[in-house]
């Protein structure tokens, strides 16, 4: 694995919480975790941030990395319309926790944040060019191509999940919306009862991977990687929805091409931290 030289912090702004990791070498040496809320404030967000940095921050922390749910201007370091704190509409993030902690910062997409820990410190290791799909409350991917991360305008490439599909787009099928919507449950209490082998958990995991198959389906003709890592929460639930999603695959036009790309789920427990990290590099 490579490592980062210099004691650095990550953070992962996600769907329903904050987390924060103090990075060392290769490894998260310690997190902390928070709550967020949609109702939640400017302000009161992101002092939540701050929150999960001041957990965290020493004196020997060199830089902060922080992985967003939203369009970001990396450069600037503004963030625009996240999708988990409405109130969010354009707020300079770097700015704010650069003149607060007086150490250099770096901010992009959380799904680019995911693809980079798995580039630096996972299945990603191996491969020029890769895709990485976030499995969770919704469906992000980040994309490298020739080993580096491919941001777009806005770090807006591979919003995959935004894709038209059936009534709606690709993740209310391919994210957790699918089994509260169609289920009534959520993705993790259907996969505990699909670990004790209940008949209807099975089946929302398995029309789940069918969903998930026709997104990857997509993927491949658009970018043909490598490989494809898949992470997020859901990814856990794998045993249940890979026979599903690969019987999707058949139906892909290009099977010589399909034959090249290795599929496989992260192992990295908290990949966005390491990816946050990782921007500092």
């Amino acid at each position: 694995m490579k490592g980062i030289g210099a004691e650095v912090l990550g953070v992962d702004i996600g769907g329903t919480k904050i987390k924060s990791g103090r990075v060392m070498g290769n490894r998260i040496v310690d997190t902390h975790l928070i709550e967020v809320n949609r109702d939640d404030s400017e302000e009161i967000a992101l002092n939540k941030v701050f929150g999960a940095i001041d957990e965290l921050m020493t004196d020997s922390i060199r830089a902060i990395g922080i992985g967003v749910p939203a369009v970001v201007d990396p450069d600037s370091g503004m963030v625009y319309d996240v999708q988990n704190i409405p109130s969010w509409t354009k707020v300079p993030l770097r700015r704010k926790v650069q003149d607060r902690y007086n150490v250099p910062v770096h901010i992009n997409n959380d799904a680019n944040c995911f693809a980079l820990g798995e580039k630096h410190f996972g299945k990603a290791m191996g491969y020029s060019n890769c895709v990485a799909l976030s499995l969770g409350t919704g469906l992000g991917m980040g994309i490298l191509v020739d080993g580096k991360l491919y941001n777009g305008v806005l770090c807006g490439a591979g919003e995959v999940g935004m894709i038209p599909y059936k009534d709606g787009i690709m993740e209310h099928y391919a994210g957790s919306f699918f089994f509260d919507e169609k289920y009534g449950e959520s993705a993790k209490a259907l996969f505990r009862k699909a670990m004790d082998k209940d008949k209807l958990a099975l089946q929302a995991y398995k029309e789940y991977g069918v969903h998930l198959g026709e997104a990857i389906k997509a993927i491949l003709y658009m970018y043909a990687p490598q490989a494809i890592v898949l992470g997020g929460s859901i990814s856990k639930a794998y045993a249940f929805f890979k026979e599903s999603m690969h019987e999707t695959l058949i139906s892909f036009a290009y099977q010589k091409q399909l034959e090249q790309t290795k599929i496989e789920t992260s192992d990295l427990m908290d990949a966005p931290i390491l990816g946050a990290a990782a921007l500092c590099l």
